[in-house]
Order: C-alpha cells, then structure tokens, then sequence
C-alpha cells in the first residue's frame, strides 16, 4: 500500500481536494489531527469538519502555487456527515428514441414521388407511434430513477450476512489476536500482509466457519479487528471506526490476498 500524503505537515495551512468533493461547494481545507486510518479536515468557509479515510488519499503537489493540492484515489461525495465514493450512474436511451437511424437515399426519393395524398395519410400516424414510444421510454427511465434513489438514499450501507456461524458479532474494534481466538478458536491459517504504507492487515482464516476474521494495525501483535469477510471475501461484519463512520468502505476496498 503507498503511504498517506504527510498532511500533518501542513499545519494551517489551506489546501484543496483534487478531484473536488462533490456536495461541497467550497474547496479549501486544513489538517486537523488524525488516527492510524483516517485524517480529519476542516472547511475553511463553512467550518465542517469531515473524516478522510488514508487510503482515499493520493499524492501533495509538488507546486505549492497558488494553493497546495491534494490528490484523491477515487472521486467522493459528502452525504450525512461522511464522505463515500461516488460511482456515476449514466442511462442510455434506445437508439430509435435517441437518434434516428440515417435515411436511405433511395427511400427519401421514391416517398417524393408518391402522390400527396398518400404521404398526408402515413405521416400523423408515423407521428403518434413515435410520441407514444417515446412517452413510455420517458416512464421507465423515472421509474428507474426513483427506484435508484430509494434504495441508495443516505442511508448507511448495510452489511448482509451470508455465513451460518455468526460468531463474528462478538468480535468488536477493541479485539487483538488473542481475544479473537479465544471467542473463535485457533485459525486453520494466519497470514500477514506487509506493505509500504502505515496500514497493514492480517487474516485469520476460518474455513470450517464460512469466513475470516480481518485485523489492521501497523505491527503484527498489536494489530486490532476490523471486520470479516466469507470464502468469495464479501463483507459480513464491519466495526465502529473511533471517530464516527465504520470500517466498511475499508474493507469494501481492499483486495483478497
């Protein structure tokens, strides 16, 4: 993992998101004080202080002028006091909705020919047909959207439980290696992930119970529980991050190993 940008240099000094994060109107921000795996910010306008997770944060700027940047790994958007990454949802129309197919030549000439008559007779008919299709794509696409923003919402994302043995609900942020096996027992595997970064995991594998249990920590004995994940590595269990949040998005993020 590449380390954190060092924002606890900077002091007071303000400096700015790149990209921007969306559901902030005002970029400017200074270093707070932060914990082994998030930094608090403040904005300069509005005073809102707002948890960065480290592993979102990308590269300083090497030019400090006119205003210090700081590099983001993924775009993020501020909803209900937190910042989550945003995925953008683009809606294709039909292409017949969208942009008509290119007319036959040979088509436009042999319609110029036919008497005035007939063409009056097919064009409104031609009309109403497209205004309905068009009237129907126009409700599904609202459909679509309303049912999007239901189940997103600012809500907090939930965990679903896909195991039998749910045991991992009596691990909590405060457990270490030996408080995890005393409630779950001896791993059948215990691996150690090492890493350029200050955040380091590791995994204690049980197979028999369906899952695994997931410690971080910058050293391997005082490494604490963060969360656990089942045999294809989704998410079961997610643990209250010390100031405010949980560890999903966390774990959400790193990759099996």
């Amino acid at each position: 993992m590449t380390a954190p940008p060092p924002l606890e240099h900077l002091n007071e000094r303000p400096f700015s998101f790149f990209p921007p994060i969306l559901g902030v109107e005002h970029n400017e921000w200074t270093y707070v004080r932060s914990t082994w795996s998030e930094m608090l910010v403040a904005n300069t306008k509005s005073g809102a202080e707002v948890w960065i997770p480290r592993q979102y944060l990308g590269e300083l700027s090497r030019v400090d002028e006119p205003v210090m940047i700081v590099g983001l790994r993924k775009e993020l958007q501020y909803k209900a006091g937190s910042v989550w990454p945003y995925e953008r949802r683009v809606v294709q129309m039909p292409r017949g909705l969208a942009e008509p197919p290119p007319a036959n030549p040979e088509e436009v000439a042999a319609s110029l020919k036919e008497p005035p008559g007939r063409r009056g007779a097919q064009g409104p008919e031609t009309r109403i047909g497209l205004l309905i299709g068009a009237a129907i794509a126009i409700g599904l696409l609202a459909t679509f959207v309303v049912v999007s923003v239901l189940r997103e919402g600012p809500l907090r994302p939930k965990v679903v439980f896909t195991t039998k043995d749910q045991s991992f609900l009596e691990l909590t942020r405060d457990d270490g290696y030996f408080e995890v096996v005393r409630k779950l027992g001896q791993p059948k595997d215990d691996r150690w992930r090492e890493g350029g970064g200050e955040l380091k995991f590791r995994v204690l594998a049980y197979p028999e119970r369906g899952y695994s249990a997931l410690l971080m920590g910058t050293e391997r004995e005082s490494a604490r529980y963060v969360g656990s994940v089942d045999s294809n590595w989704h998410v079961v269990h997610a643990v209250d991050s010390p100031r405010g949040g949980n560890t999903l998005p966390l774990l959400r993020n790193l990759k099996p190993f």
